[in-house]
């Protein structure tokens, strides 16, 4: 009997589904600002960005695939069933109402309102006007769950491609200078590419495929593909083609932003950038499309966000706390979030990416090496251990600097700009976890013969 597999056109739409998962607010903004602030050190600073915007969060998909999981909680299981419970809740909290939910209602205000205000405007209150709008819609389509998300992926989607590509293409044809000429800031002078690795963060997407593996799993399920081994390789090559379209975006987007600086100045945010970019080569009505398309695409991706947390929050207190509760918090916890604004948004959000994303991508590197040990938790407990202890280090360095003052966190970041081995690129976890990995390898070893291997 011949396994079923998906055809290259199956593949497409599985891509496609996944492109639309993965491409939001963070997807916009990050890459044009850090153009900006690469200039002529521009493409070494995409190859940094890259790996943590489109590689990692593939392979993260993928993880779920290859490792049979039926989720997240399940694959972060493997260090522990606590473990799966706190990693699953953290991981759901930061993709959802914590930042990417109320960055979806910011972006959306900086590319279609503020352009609009004058200088003496009181930019607050237009906020708070604007997101209570913003969230009033994304509460009632996520009690409503249909058609409405579909209409609009299929619809608003392609149409904000449509204009980003001519956007694009203008840009290029019209470059405000050379990118040679442009000079980068002081972070992304002597090397780029450590710094657009951790800018790479902010797109939320690594942590973001470990949440969506288990959807593009079920989409490959209902296209009749039964075998788990054939679902992980189909999950793998669907994954590349997104992929591939997710950088094809990414390159141009640093490309157009470096170029940019010939006619603006270094912007406070990617959306401000992009907000200047559109104004400036497709007028007012082209800025006016851009805005639109861009704050329903937020729209849908906060929908589906809210609908995603609040569903997997119904499955991990056994339903104990209703979808429609759950709904509303989560809702209302985000239009307050978004108020405090994007770059106060950004800026918090840096802190928890660098604790959270060490040990996402430990996790997804154990899973897909897992079948050399058994998936043994002996390995994953003390990688996750080591990754954890010095991720807390890199936390603290980028949290704001009255929050470093105010905790005196001056005395352990000291410790571990001395004892830690590429602090300074924001990797100090790197060591800490192969160490941990190392132990754990030993204690696998010693083991060996009576282990019954994980699921």
């Amino acid at each position: 009997m011949t396994t079923k597999k998906l055809t290259f056109r199956q593949k497409i739409l599985v891509a496609g589904t996944l492109f639309g998962m993965f491409f939001g607010a963070g997807n916009l903004i990050f890459p044009v600002h850090l153009g900006q602030m690469a200039g002529r050190n521009a493409i070494v600073a995409m190859i940094g960005f890259i790996i943590t915007a489109v590689g990692i969060p593939i392979f993260g998909v993928a993880a779920i695939g290859i490792t049979h999981s039926d989720g997240l909680q399940t694959l972060s299981s493997k260090v522990g069933k606590g473990y799966g419970i706190f990693f699953t809740c953290l991981l759901y909290l930061t993709i959802g109402p914590l930042f990417a939910i109320p960055r979806c209602a910011t972006v959306s205000f900086t590319t279609g309102i503020t352009p609009l205000l004058g200088a003496d405007s009181p930019e607050w209150l237009y906020l708070l006007v604007f997101s209570a709008a913003f969230f009033a819609f994304v509460l009632f389509f996520s009690l409503r769950p249909g058609k409405i998300t579909l209409w609009i992926g299929k619809i608003i989607n392609p149409l904000f491609l449509f204009f980003f590509a001519v956007l694009i293409i203008a840009a290029l044809l019209s470059p405000g200078a050379a990118i040679s000429s442009v000079e980068p800031t002081e972070a992304y002078q002597n090397g780029s590419f450590f710094p657009a690795l951790i800018e790479g963060y902010g797109t939320m997407d690594a942590i973001a495929g470990l949440a969506f593996g288990i959807v593009v799993i079920d989409v490959i399920r209902r296209m009749g593909v039964n075998n788990d081994d054939i679902i992980a390789e189909d999950v793998l090559s669907s994954g590349l083609l997104a992929g591939a379209l997710m950088a094809l975006i990414y390159v141009l987007s640093i490309l157009v932003g470096a170029q940019s600086r010939g006619i603006f100045e270094l912007s406070e945010n990617g959306g401000i950038a992009l907000t200047q970019i559109a104004g400036h080569y497709l007028g007012g009505v082209g800025q006016f499309i851009l805005a639109f398309t861009i704050t329903f695409a937020c729209l849908k991706t906060s929908i589906g966000l809210v609908t995603a947390c609040s569903e997997t929050f119904v499955k991990m207190t056994n339903g104990k706390i209703s979808y429609r509760t759950w709904a509303i918090l989560f809702t209302v916890f985000s239009f307050a979030v978004s108020n405090i604004g994007l770059n106060a948004i950004i800026e918090y959000s840096v802190p928890m990416l660098m604790l959270i994303y060490p040990p996402a991508i430990a996790l997804i590197l154990l899973a897909f090496i897992g079948k050399f040990f058994a998936h043994d938790r002996a390995v994953y407990v003390p990688t996750m251990i080591g990754t954890w202890a010095a991720a807390i280090f890199d936390c603290m360095k980028t949290l704001p600097a009255s929050v470093q003052t105010s905790l005196r966190l001056d005395v352990p970041i000291a410790f571990a700009e001395k004892y830690l081995p590429l602090f300074d690129k924001n990797l100090g976890w790197l060591l800490p976890a192969l160490v941990g990995f190392v132990i754990g390898m030993v204690i696998h070893a010693s083991r060996k013969g009576t282990l019954v291997p994980q699921a």
